[in-house]
């Protein structure tokens, strides 16, 4: 994708960060020849407290607080491990309100795993908008905490931001929250034109012409219309589609088993590649009970896909079962490309790299034509570990060359 001088121009990308390789990636994309720290400053008082200055010619004195006049600000923010998110996402309110003061026209930030997602419902029943009905027992698990996404929804807003741009939000009530905050703007992206285009391209499963042998499996109902979403994208008509139930019946404890609205039963599955689609793990419990659960079909291959991919040391610990052939996840949390990250999974572990993707999502929103649209716009990061490693540069554009030679 690329822009033309008088776009890219009126298109300023930068992050929480001034040393954020996903945003730097993003603005590289997007044509931005400037560094993100020649852009703005990350100043912080003696104090500790935040004060980013958009850096401008100290000879203007024409433009003051109008250096930014008819420009979309991109802010791109995404975990780490120096800051908390808590101090991240204080940094893009104030990044933001800087911005607005200054002249932009138009303030978008994109957090591909959009803070406070998991805090989407209050102590009250009309705190937050589930898919399911809320029991008593679910009101009181959050008894006496805020309803924190509502609120950073709603700082985001009063700060100056106009546009948001997520991948993969999982919560309902979070969806319908920030688009009512933002009127609409709120962009909940999903990539399934990547994920198929790796499945469908790589030697990652066993499967026939028409997708025999292929099983898709939602973990739970709430993650059907996802799965459902990439079975329709695959466009294989004979692969097949089951749905898991999981109940907890512990803070840490669940049972799986096969949903009664499942579409398929076991029957007939012998041997066959088997996908468990998700949006996130954490403590990966539940991850490994249902791969565990899906060795009845005995496999041929058990593969995990996921986006935001945030396990604990306990997780990676629990995620390196036998269970679990390979994880296939997004880098919306940039440090899984760090192999000490990784640990031992590192050995059946594929990150696919959005930033591309992301830069040409960002274009469509903001109305910018490119002169050309990359088609797979991703590419793939696997140690040499992992046994279907190949020596060679590995990017979306090499796949089919890939699998068929």
């Amino acid at each position: 994708m690329t822009l033309s001088t008088e776009q890219s121009t009126n298109v300023v990308v930068v992050s929480n960060s001034s040393d954020n390789p996903f945003a730097i990636d993003i603005a590289y994309a997007l044509g931005q020849l400037e560094e993100i720290d020649d852009i703005i400053s990350m100043k912080q008082f003696m104090n500790s407290e935040f004060c980013p200055r958009f850096i401008s010619d100290e000879n203007d004195m024409d433009n003051i607080g109008h250096t930014l006049d008819g420009k979309s600000v991109v802010i791109v923010s995404t975990s780490s491990h120096v800051k908390s998110r808590q101090e991240l996402a204080m940094a893009n309110l104030i990044i933001a309100r800087s911005a607005k003061e200054n002249g932009a026209k138009r303030v978008v930030l994109i957090e591909p795993d959009l803070f406070y997602s998991a805090q989407d419902r209050g102590p009250r029943r009309d705190l937050g908008e589930t898919h399911f009905e809320r029991d008593l027992k679910d009101i009181k698990k959050f008894d006496g905490q805020p309803f924190t996404a509502k609120l950073y929804a709603q700082m985001l807003k009063l700060a100056g931001v106009d546009t948001v741009i997520t991948v993969h939000n999982h919560s309902t009530s979070v969806q319908k929250m920030f688009s009512d905050v933002f009127d609409g703007d709120f962009h909940n992206l999903i990539p399934y034109e990547i994920y198929a285009h790796y499945l469908l391209n790589s030697d990652i499963l066993n499967y026939g012409p028409q997708g025999e042998g292929l099983v898709l499996c939602a973990p739970d109902k709430g993650a059907r219309d996802f799965v459902k979403a990439m079975y329709d994208t695959l466009d294989l008509p004979k692969a097949k589609f089951i749905m898991l139930d999981k109940e907890r019946t512990d803070e840490r404890k669940v049972e799986i088993t096969l949903h009664k609205e499942s579409e398929h039963t076991f029957e007939g599955l012998d041997g066959a590649s088997v996908v468990l689609f998700d949006d996130m793990v954490r403590t990966g419990g539940t991850v490994v009970k249902s791969c565990k659960f899906l060795q009845q079909i005995n496999p041929s291959r058990m593969v995990f896909a996921l986006s935001h991919f945030y396990a604990s040391h306990e997780g990676r610990e629990r995620m390196a079962h036998p269970a679990i052939g390979e994880i296939l996840t997004l880098n919306t949390l940039p440090t899984i490309l760090n192999r000490d990250e990784q640990g031992r999974l590192r050995k059946k572990m594929v990150v696919l790299k959005i930033e591309k993707w992301l830069a040409q999502e960002l274009g469509q929103l903001l109305g910018i034509s490119a002169n050309s649209r990359e088609a797979n716009a991703y590419k793939i990061d696997m140690s040499s570990k992992n046994p279907r490693f190949k020596r060679k540069i590995w990017n979306s554009d090499e796949l089919v060359e890939l699998k068929n030679a």
